[in-house]
């Protein structure tokens, strides 16, 4: 996400929803602004892949001094400081909700996705977990069947099958001993799906901010206890790279949404990809960790699954639309 903090944010009330804005200078905004929509949001989904990918790598380093649950609390609390002036600014009226159960279980599915992550970036190679994380929206597309009884589309599960099948390749069970980190990074993707399916339901009653705000207030409320459990003591410099962590990490979540914002996620998504690219290289470089061949190769074939799944979605509704027109 860049490690100077030159983008502030300015929160404009307007008919109760929350416009968030990367404001450096008056140039650099009217530079911005020139940019067409498909552009900005392409550059702000480029700056999320590498934040996220940067976070990683970062949650590796850290973990050779630190536990992973420990490390995840500290994620949190710096995400939810980051969050704080945002709050302060709509003046805390975005917390009014009559969905606060349903809030709070997306936050402790989401803080068992992050500890299982952040464990398996702990105990196995950044590409790898990065490779296996593709895998979320497969098990989205099964859960928007099972859970918000989507119909059911025979691409749909053509794309599903394929990329379990890029999971296999990754995984080759009975071919080499399956780590951990694998596997709990597969039920991360898991949970993470759940939780934007829950999303899904919040937001047809729930501003966005209000959602993201309540993210961060349970996060940080559930990911208290397992911190206590395995707590360490560490010094100042290692505050500091969990407040790195924080920051891009947020940085990350903050790009990610502002680019879906600015166009089409169809557009967006096949850069993501480029997350496995920086993860690659920040784990040959930092940690020696050279992605094998079945690495490269599986997680393509998840991704493009994933990418399937997402332009037949489109494609379907805009099918639908134009029936209604």
């Amino acid at each position: 996400m860049h490690c100077v903090f030159s983008f502030f944010l300015l929160v404009q009330r307007k008919r109760e929803i929350v416009t968030i804005q990367f404001l450096t200078n008056k140039t650099t905004r009217a530079l911005w602004n020139s940019q067409t929509p498909v552009t900005r949001g392409i550059v702000l989904m480029c700056l999320s892949t590498v934040s996220f990918s940067i976070m990683h790598g970062l949650v590796r380093f850290v973990a050779e001094v630190m536990p992973p649950f420990q490390i995840a609390f500290f994620r949190n609390i710096f995400g939810l400081a980051f969050l704080f002036p945002l709050l302060i600014r709509s003046g805390f009226v975005i917390l009014r909700t009559e969905r606060i159960a349903l809030h709070a279980l997306r936050g402790l599915i989401n803080v068992g996705a992050m500890l299982m992550f952040f464990t398996a970036l702990s105990i196995s190679p950044i590409a790898k977990v990065t490779a296996l994380s593709f895998t979320a929206p497969i098990f989205m597309a099964i859960f928007a069947v099972l859970i918000l009884g989507e119909r059911f589309q025979i691409h749909r599960w053509l794309a599903i099958f394929l990329g379990f099948i890029g999971t296999l390749i990754v995984l080759r069970p009975g071919l080499v001993v399956i780590d951990p980190g694998a596997l709990l990074v597969t039920l991360s993707a898991a949970l993470w799906a759940g939780s934007m399916i829950i999303i899904k339901v919040l937001s047809r009653t729930e501003p966005s901010l209000t959602i993201v705000a309540y993210m961060g207030i349970f996060l940080g409320i559930f990911s208290i206890a397992p911190a206590l459990w395995v707590w360490q003591p560490f010094g100042l410099p290692t505050l500091g790279w969990l407040a790195l962590i924080g920051f891009f990490g947020s940085l990350a979540q903050l790009s990610l949404s502002e680019s879906f914002k600015a166009t089409d996620s169809t557009t967006l998504m096949p850069f993501d990809f480029l997350k496995l690219i920086w993860t690659a290289i920040i784990g040959a470089w930092f940690f020696a960790e050279i992605p094998d061949v079945f690495t490269w190769i599986g997680a393509a074939v998840i991704f493009f699954s994933g990418l399937f799944i997402a332009f037949r979605e489109r494609k379907g509704k805009i099918i639908e639309i134009s029936k209604d027109a």
